[in-house]
């Protein structure tokens, strides 16, 4: 049996015996992949595995030379294709925003089970803006990911027709198409829009109102909550559309307004449960009632909004499911399936007291 025992120049137990790293004159040391295959006792194209496939490496060999890597601080330069595979194990996820868990428990569990396949996720935030993400995707295409998860369906068409070409795997969430890009994993806006105006009729609202940030999802659900209204027979619904992000005094200070249109205002669908708390809040400033004077719907299901008093009716999307999701698909994708794979999470109403 041949003896794998490293010798003592190979030893990670003694570094000052390895070939020193060349330092370009001013700047820092430059280390070499073969500086680590020296370090851990394995040959050069072993820490390009450990990197590119690390599924391929041996258990004991994969912990020798991440410990190694971790030691010498040791980066490989992907994008000059100093690894054999010139693989850049890079996903990029694109998001309006993490500030609160709406997007942030999809992000989480996707990064997780990236993370696990041997991915690194690099996350940037556009705000509401398209601009915004299509200059995001060009600084991220230039790192050379393998995969691109972005966030709703609502793109440029010159940036549509551009990542239809560009030839990565590309899976869009939180939204829903008949026209993908090229993998969906979402749900229907505008069925949640009307899915709450059903759940106001069933309580006898005859004058209800929306207060709404105005982005192109947010729209959708204000355009399916008008139009299950408008075959009920109520066409005059009050409305407030803000910018995006929504925040909870934005919510407060719609609520007046929102009755000087409707004096009447018998319930109110807010586009995120933040702009519902504010609602709620101006509510008891007033003098309303919740629910029997003024009904309140959020959206997002944001985990405080079960310890309002009263508890807040909401809308609950499986953000982690969505996240989990995307991730499954763009592995499938990247291990060889061509299959284009549409998944619709659903959603569902959760009723609580102010409803």
């Amino acid at each position: 049996m041949p003896n794998h025992k490293p010798t003592a120049a190979a030893s990670p137990d003694t570094p000052e015996t390895a070939a020193p790293a060349k330092r370009l004159r001013g700047g820092p040391k430059v280390l070499r992949i073969t500086d680590v295959a020296a370090q851990a006792g394995v040959a050069p194209i072993t820490v390009s595995r450990f990197f590119n496939s690390p599924e391929t490496v041996a258990p004991e060999t994969l912990e020798r030379v991440r410990q190694v890597v971790q030691k010498l601080g040791y980066v490989p330069n992907r994008l000059a294709g100093g690894l054999s595979s010139a693989r850049s194990r890079l996903i990029a996820a694109i998001v309006p925003t993490i500030a609160h868990s709406l997007f942030s428990e999809t992000i989480q569990v996707f990064s997780e089970t990236m993370s696990r396949a041997g991915y690194q996720v690099l996350l940037a935030l556009s705000g509401y803006s398209n601009s915004s993400e299509e200059a995001l995707l060009d600084a991220v295409l230039s790192r050379r990911p393998e995969g691109v998860l972005l966030t709703g369906v609502a793109h440029a068409d010159s940036l549509r027709e551009r990542l239809r070409n560009v030839g990565l795997p590309i899976v869009e969430t939180w939204d829903m198409t008949d026209t993908p890009i090229d993998m969906l994993v979402g749900f229907s806006h505008y069925q949640i829009g009307a899915a709450v105006a059903e759940h106001f009729l069933q309580r006898n609202a005859r004058a209800p109102g929306l207060v709404s940030a105005n982005d192109d999802r947010a729209l959708a659900r204000r355009n399916g909550f008008r139009d299950r209204l408008a075959q009920a027979g109520i066409h005059d619904i009050a409305e407030v559309l803000v910018p995006p992000p929504s925040s909870v005094a934005v919510g407060k200070a719609a609520l007046p307004t929102l009755l000087e249109q409707a004096p009447q205002l018998d319930a109110v669908f807010c586009g995120s449960d933040l702009l519902a708390i504010g609602v709620l809040g101006a509510s008891k400033q007033l003098g309303l009632s919740v629910p029997s004077q003024l009904s309140i719907c959020g959206f997002g299901d944001l985990e405080f909004t079960a310890e309002t008093t009263p508890q807040l009716t909401t809308v609950r999307v499986d953000g982690t499911r969505i996240g989990l999701t995307a991730a499954r698909c763009l592995l499938d994708r990247l291990a060889g399936d061509s299959n284009v794979k549409v998944t619709d999470v659903g959603f569902h109403i959760v009723e609580r007291e102010t409803t």
